[in-house]
């Protein structure tokens, strides 16, 4: 028995080795038609180990500008078990993104596909993801959620601001301005307002999100079997949201309801093509690319500003200005007048920029596709990393550096400029999320100065501060100082 073990132990790696050849033989394509130079990296972990390893440092983008340099801007490799075509080039991620679903799919690690389910708007293409897209856009950008968006959030985030205290003890911006957004995406999505249900919801939530990086394993106990259990419990909370909203838009018979939020949306849809079960998942799933992006993107905006001088003093000039016209106007701030705020928008669109709170999307073939001279071969994944073009010194000046007045001359529609994705998945929240930022920023440095205790950003799994941004705030007693001129670089 002990030889025959012996000899098993000892076949094992020639084993591996010949399975792992035999599987890269059924993804190497046609020899006429070569792969983009690139490494597989070492049998089965691939160049995952690598590319995680630079994930958690300080600049992630390393393991990519590393490649770049050997094999150009398109290369092949192999991370989180896909033999995958890496694309730092602009246009080719734009052409990728662009694609619709008869070239490239969504793809996510197994995990993330699991909790979110086969009828997930991340996931589904065609018809029904187009309509159910177009939907939540047209909602998204329609006046009256902007209004009801400003007002909300105006609301929110001076009963956030008005309790904390001056300089006694630190207040962690990521904490609290998830707090206000959470508030905010749940009003917008299903109509809840703060409550029992939504404390409940927030608690299963948080649950939830843990799964979303774990093992594929479902096994009760296991992380992704208790954040599946958790999504349950807030999908039949959502049920029961969806059925009360039904049974009053019965009684109200030949009038036509207002849609409120999205379910409302979702529900008043003719075309029969959305099941409450597919509505009550989506919820839930769309609350994933909302709850982190608008937190992280006004919290890396008080860190940046904190470490630029000449762009807080500017900001602080320009909302002033609108907080004292308004007030001699006895107007309420709109959302017009926060978009107006041009330096602000170009704060929220460095960074956006240099944050990179979405690193890159991943995608995977359904067809051989060729773009700009590189082969992509059928069943490939395909990772358009948008930090790398971000962060391009031939593209942006200086890249590392927080410039604001860089966007005086530049498109921010440019496909180098990507951080809410692109084509037909392109984020239909974007313009909400820059609102969103804007009225936190204005009501933050119109009403406090403030000292930043030393942090630091994660960027993996999900881009965020170590410590939560601490910062210890001093209440403003009166309008800020003016400058006579402003010199461009901090």
């Amino acid at each position: 028995m002990a030889p025959l073990l012996l000899l098993l132990l000892l076949l094992l790696p020639l084993l591996l080795a010949t399975a792992l050849h035999l599987a890269r033989l059924r993804t190497r394509p046609d020899p006429a038609r070569p792969l983009p130079l690139g490494s597989l990296g070492w049998p089965f972990l691939g160049e995952t180990i690598e590319f995680i390893s630079a994930a958690y440092s300080p600049h992630p983008e390393s393991f990519m500008n590393r490649r770049r340099l050997l094999y150009g801007n398109v290369f092949k490799s192999h991370i989180f078990g896909s033999p995958t075509i890496v694309s730092t080039d602009a246009e080719v991620s734009r052409f990728v993104l662009q694609s619709d679903a008869h070239a490239f799919v969504p793809s996510y690690p197994k995990s993330v596909s699991e909790l979110m389910g086969e009828s997930s708007i991340l996931l589904i293409n065609g018809s029904l993801q187009r309509r159910v897209h177009g939907l939540i856009g047209a909602f998204f950008k329609s006046p009256q959620l902007k209004s009801q968006i400003t007002t909300d959030m105006q609301f929110y985030v001076r009963r956030s601001l008005a309790t904390w205290p001056d300089t006694t003890q630190p207040i962690l911006i990521q904490n609290q301005t998830k707090h206000i957004v959470f508030q905010i995406l749940i009003k917008g999505l299903i109509g809840l307002d703060p409550g029992d249900e939504m404390d409940f919801l927030k608690t299963q939530f948080q649950e939830f999100i843990a799964g979303l990086m774990s093992l594929p394993v479902k096994f009760p106990g296991t992380r992704l079997y208790k954040s599946l259990q958790a999504k349950k419990r807030m999908v039949m909370l959502v049920k029961k949201i969806i059925e009360e909203k039904r049974r009053r838009n019965e009684s109200r018979r030949g009038i036509r309801p207002n849609s409120k939020d999205v379910i409302d949306v979702l529900i008043n849809d003719t075309s029969g093509q959305l099941s409450d079960d597919l509505i009550s998942d989506n919820m839930i799933d769309l609350m994933i690319p909302a709850e982190d992006s608008v937190p992280l993107l006004v919290t890396l905006a008080v860190k940046y500003l904190g470490e630029c001088p000449l762009a807080l003093r500017q900001l602080e000039e320009e909302n002033m200005e609108l907080k004292e016209r308004k007030s001699q106007q006895s107007q309420d701030l709109e959302w017009n007048d926060f978009m107006s705020l041009s330096f602000t928008q170009d704060v929220i669109t460095e960074t956006l920029r240099l944050g990179n709170i979405i690193g890159g999307i991943m995608r995977k073939a359904v067809k051989d596709v060729e773009v700009k001279g590189h082969f992509i071969p059928k069943g490939w994944c395909v990772f358009t990393y948008f930090r790398s073009v971000h962060l391009d010194e031939a593209i942006y000046e200086d890249p590392l550096s927080f410039n604001p007045w860089r966007w005086k001359e530049k498109d921010v529609s440019a496909c180098n400029f990507t951080p809410f994705g692109g084509g037909q998945r392109l984020c239909p929240g974007l313009d909400l999320a820059r609102l969103e930022a804007s009225i936190f920023l204005h009501h933050f440095v119109t009403s406090f100065t403030w000292v930043a205790e030393e942090d630091q950003v994660v960027n993996f799994p999900t881009v965020r501060m170590k410590r939560g941004m601490p910062v210890r705030v001093t209440r403003k007693q009166g309008a800020c100082e003016r400058s006579s001129s402003i010199r461009v670089e901090c």
